[in-house]
């Protein structure tokens, strides 16, 4: 049995990167960018107008008010996607929308609220005079020509998505995504919407995974419910070896009577690189590699899969893809968490800020069968190993969970 420490440093050695493909925009949310994003025109494009109103010479509208207006000859009109192509020369305006291009000769844009308004009339009534550059989005103020937009190793979210689109990108090259394998093993496992006959359970776990694997950014192209046969297991596990970058069980890796996934990893070349973690929950937790394929073997226990899954098996999937953010943060207990003597322990829990401080408690369901003890959790709570426990006030690490928020 090893350290959670230890555990981490053999697995980070084990770690690769997937190498990269070109994709429709359109596909690509959710994915890890492998380029850096360039901008290769400024934004804005072009000086254009940020109201509804007239393009004028600033100087035309000195002294002009309501009592005072100024009178100027509009002669054009400037809409977005078709400029007007006329100069403007002294005493002359143009009708111009929002986001059309900027005239020739204007050095400002009156809103129509402090005009006439819009109508067929040539002379336009101005009531209010505009400083030199007013109501203006000058050329390049936002982006320059050659400006990065997007960072390589960015996760592409709707800001990435509308940025990419905003400058023409169609396509983007991204990192691909791990293929995964997901299985369960045990003779007690049916699926839900069965009928529930003595001594089975539902299968959960595999659901569980699913949602994990989507949400850290694979995708699962194997998943199976597999009996305690080694035959079975060899079967999918020869083929998941074949297919897969990452495999992942729920169960059979403990020390029982029918615990055979283990044994047959050994059997399909897998090399163990640990077995078991001194942590709670999820000791039985088996790591190993063959060639550029990634083994993990978590415990059957809901809590210890869900656990395991997010502290072990969630950031390798961000690694592979290139993708790195360390999870962790400290918050202050406002209850007591019951530390293990020898092992890390891990709690699903729930933190918040206030006054500047993150505050956390963790769930008071401690079983690594309680399932429900994630139910309006947002982060999982860990501590080292000691004999006694942390009290209200004392520091925690926490794992926020990616989808939840502080509260």
């Amino acid at each position: 049995m090893i350290s959670v420490q230890e555990a981490k440093a053999i697995i980070n050695k084990h770690i690769f990167q997937l190498d990269s493909e070109t994709i429709l925009l359109s596909d690509s949310s959710g994915r890890i960018i492998d380029h850096d994003v360039i901008a290769t025109f400024p934004s804005p494009r072009f000086d254009n107008s940020a109201m509804d109103g007239f393009a004028v010479r600033s100087i035309d509208t000195e002294g002009a008010s309501q009592e005072n207006p100024v009178l100027l000859r509009n002669i054009d009109s400037s809409m977005a996607g078709s400029p007007s192509s006329l100069h403007l020369k002294p005493g002359e305006c143009i009708q111009c929308m929002t986001g059309a291009k900027i005239p020739s000769g204007a050095d400002a844009v009156i809103m129509v609220e402090q005009t006439s308004g819009f109508s067929d009339n040539e002379l336009i009534k101005v009531m209010a005079d505009v400083s030199l550059g007013k109501n203006i989005r000058l050329e390049g103020e936002e982006i320059k020509n050659g400006d990065i937009l997007v960072r390589e190793r960015t996760r592409i979210t709707a800001s990435e998505l509308s940025v990419c689109a905003a400058f023409g990108y169609g396509q983007v090259k991204v990192i691909k995504q791990p293929k995964v394998a997901i299985f369960a093993t045990g003779n007690e496992l049916i699926e839900p919407g069965k009928e529930l006959k003595e001594g089975k359970i539902y299968n959960s776990n595999l659901y569980m995974f699913s949602e994990l694997v989507q949400k850290s950014g694979g995708k699962v192209i194997m998943q199976n419910v597999v009996k305690d046969d080694k035959k079975a297991l060899h079967s999918f596990l020869s083929e998941a070896l074949d297919n897969c970058d990452l495999i992942i069980s729920s169960g059979g890796v403990s020390m029982g009577r029918y615990d055979y996934v283990r044994d047959v990893f050994m059997d399909l070349g897998v090399k163990e690189h640990f077995w078991k973690v001194a942590q709670k929950p999820g000791k039985p937790l088996f790591f190993g590699s063959e060639k550029n394929k990634l083994v993990f073997g978590l415990p059957g226990n809901p809590i210890s899969s869900y656990i395991g899954f997010m502290e072990w098996v969630w950031p390798v999937i961000g690694q592979m893809m290139g993708y790195f953010e360390d999870p962790y943060i400290t918050g202050i207990l406002k209850k007591p968490f019951q530390r293990d003597k020898i092992k890390f322990r891990y709690l699903f829990g729930n933190a918040w800020t206030d006054k500047g401080k993150i505050l956390c408690e963790p769930s008071t369901k401690v079983g690594s069968h309680m399932l429900t003890s994630a139910l309006g959790a947002n982060c999982i709570l860990g501590a080292n190993p000691g004999t006694e426990d942390l009290i209200e006030g004392d520091p925690i690490q926490v794992n926020l969970l990616p989808w939840a928020d502080l509260k």
